[in-house]
């Protein structure tokens, strides 16, 4: 195994200028730190590797003026960690409120950072409320959480509450880039941005992503090939000549490509979505003013901006609808692969009806 660490941790932030993608709340923090303003309950809420483990322990080390060190000896920087997934009864709540009793040997706070609160019983939250809403002068506790909903009321009004974002797709891309150049790892942008979306604003799943498709490359390269052949993506040009395709009314090559694509073992049902996904991109790309809702590479943008001249906006939305019908329908459907088959034919023929209802609308027009 040797010496190795993901880039999870080995690139985890060690201050807030490192946070990526949550401006809002590492300003505020900072803030709040430095005038000495900084609540005593936290709630840090949000998705699953947003950074808010990383924030919660940054703060820690912060209010004690440890900001250099290592997270490894925290129990002597006074920052205590509780798993509330495996330690969420009233015992190990009770035992939290005997360490708090102690005030610290050295350093001015004690920070309890409490990760998935919301698996905490009943019991133990009504265990810890007197304690999180009075608690020493010296105590700090952060509680972190992906649903929030499932936290009690009366835990949500004794805290301040920070709400973590989904991070940009293009904010990852750019940390990414910036780890591969640190690595000596040759990356191409199309592949980072599709390591973006496959991570869904999960900073961290994009570093293990990441991890995987450089330990899987033989050269130690992250490619736009290898990206798609590791994450078993459909490479964006299927889409691409799908439209073509479709566009041009030629249902029999459509139905062959869709072959083609079960046959590398693709699943109808991914495809279907990922087609709604690619018009809903080039009906974007049909307006100047939506065009920045487009996440994809500069060379894909461009062959997107193409298509979207050669598209209608009339049938792009028929063909939306026709695809979203399809995706209601699949799990209940006997035969997946003909419901597909049917949908692609429906939007091979989408031009044809469109023309057929303007001739008609002009003939009423006369008469």
């Amino acid at each position: 195994m040797g010496n190795f660490v993901v880039s999870a941790r080995k690139y985890r932030p060690k201050g807030f200028e490192e946070v990526v993608g949550q401006e809002h709340i590492t300003t505020t923090l900072q803030n709040a730190i430095d005038k000495e303003q900084l609540a005593q309950a936290l709630l840090f809420c949000g998705p699953r590797g947003v950074g808010k483990t990383t924030c919660a322990r940054i703060v820690a080390r912060m209010v004690n003026k440890f900001e250099g060190a290592d997270m490894e000896n925290a129990g002597q920087l006074n920052i205590y960690e509780l798993d509330a997934a495996s330690n969420n009864s009233v015992e190990d709540i009770r035992n939290l409120i005997d360490q708090v009793r102690y005030p610290p040997q050295f350093g001015k706070y004690k920070v309890y950072i409490i990760d998935e609160v919301h698996m905490l019983s009943n019991q133990a939250f009504n265990a810890f409320l007197k304690t999180l809403e009075e608690p020493p002068s010296y105590a700090i506790f952060i509680l972190a959480t992906t649903e929030k909903h499932k936290v009690i009321p009366t835990i949500l009004s004794r805290c301040q509450i920070f709400d973590f974002n989904r991070i940009q797709n293009e904010d990852i891309a750019v940390h990414l880039r910036k780890i591969a150049k640190q690595e000596g790892v040759k990356a191409e942008d199309e592949a980072l941005h599709l390591i973006a979306q496959k991570a869904d604003g999960a900073l961290r799943d994009a570093l293990s992503l990441f991890d995987l498709i450089v330990t899987y490359s033989s050269g130690g390269e992250v490619s736009y090939k290898t990206t798609i052949d590791n994450l078993h993506i459909l490479d964006y040009d299927y889409y691409f000549n799908v439209t073509d395709l479709l566009l041009a009314q030629d249902h029999a090559s459509v139905l062959l490509v869709f072959d083609e694509i079960l046959k590398k073992g693709f699943d109808g049902h991914n495809f279907i979505l990922g087609l709604a996904e690619h018009f809903r991109n080039l009906l974007v790309c049909k307006d100047k003013s939506t065009l920045s809702l487009l996440e994809a590479a500069e060379n894909i943008r461009q062959k997107y901006a193409e298509q979207a001249g050669k598209s209608s906006s009339s049938f792009l939305l028929t063909g939306l609808n026709i695809a979203n019908q399809c995706d209601l329908q699949y799990k209940g459907s006997k035969n997946q692969r003909l419901l597909v088959e049917l949908t692609l034919m429906k939007l091979a023929h989408v031009n044809q009806a469109l023309q057929v209802a303007e001739t008609l609308d002009e003939l009423k027009k006369k008469d």
